[in-house]
């Protein structure tokens, strides 16, 4: 696979973050073919752990074809980090744009640069619990829609057993070391969508398609069917508030879903680990799971 120039600070980069992700962690890359090997292209990935960025680059400087993320342009203008950032190619959102494709403008010429732009089409880390992805951002099917090239849906799946989203105290655990799982699979087909007007029923419907199929990725590394329907979380938040998520086992089970899951022959339907029904407080009352943070805006819109 022929090597883009990566560059002194990308480099630098990988120097720095490699060596503790290989302590840390062990490695399942998959489906490294279907990452062009020249020309522009766009990733779409999930993000379910605030590690996802490293081990995603990490999968992806390991093709030779670096991504280049979103990020809020102010970040570009403030010392050492706005060196990085402008160092390893990173790309600024304007989100003062007038129109909705020009927020995007560098991401599109970075594209026709033959670069790949990454885009977390979640906007933000996923609140549902069991860490499927939500409703997607219209952002990475403007851009898809723009430039037409080749749109590649990638899940990933371990970081988040290690730093789960929104984590409380005890909550993170590096050991014993997961498995960082990363797969990429084929170019989604958005060929019918081209030459349509970008209206907001299309976009929503690229959305879509494009948030399928990395649920589709995602569901091969698990082994289990997702939901069938998507989190909304935004329109969950605006209807009864913040929402609820329950803590995590190592298996990324919740512990709620340990308690539902019987043992055999066991017909009070305790926990298989637990022993333990539903988990009361001194008083007898239900405990109820850990809250998350108000919903924040992501950066990939």
């Amino acid at each position: 696979m022929s090597r883009r120039r990566i560059g002194f600070w990308y480099r630098l980069a990988a120097v720095l973050l490699k060596p503790p992700l290989v302590l840390f962690f062990k490695r399942d890359w998959r489906g490294m073919e279907h990452i062009p090997e020249s020309g522009g292209f766009i990733t779409v990935v999930n993000h379910n752990s605030a590690l996802d960025p490293l081990s995603y680059a990490h999968f992806q400087y390991n093709t030779g074809r670096v991504p280049r993320f979103l990020a809020k342009v102010g970040l570009f203008r403030s010392g050492f980090v706005g060196a990085a950032m402008r160092g390893t190619g990173q790309i600024p959102v304007f989100r003062e744009s007038k129109d909705a494709i020009g927020a995007f403008r560098a991401a599109v010429e970075a594209i026709n640069k033959g670069e790949c732009v990454a885009f977390y089409p979640e906007g933000t880390l996923t609140r549902d619990p069991r860490m499927w992805p939500m409703k997607g951002k219209t952002g990475a099917a403007r851009v898809a829609l723009e430039t037409r090239v080749p749109v590649i849906p990638v899940a990933q799946w371990g970081a988040n057993l290690a730093v789960p989203p929104y984590p409380k105290r005890g909550d993170i655990k590096f050991f014993p070391r997961k498995t960082l799982i990363v797969q990429a699979g084929p170019p989604i087909d958005l060929s019918e969508f081209y030459g349509k007007e970008a209206t907001a029923a299309v976009l929503r419907e690229v959305t879509e398609r494009i948030m399928d199929e990395i649920t589709a990725q995602l569901a091969d590394i698990r082994g289990e069917a997702p939901p069938a329907e998507r989190l909304d979380h935004r329109r969950a938040a605006a209807s009864s508030g913040p929402e609820r998520l329950p803590r995590q086992e190592s298996d990324g089970r919740t512990h709620a879903q340990r308690e539902e899951q019987p043992q055999d022959g066991n017909k009070n339907g305790r926990s298989e680990k637990s022993g333990r029904g539903d988990r009361t407080d001194r008083n007898g009352r239900s405990a109820q799971p850990d809250a998350a943070p108000p919903a924040a805006e992501g950066e990939n819109a």
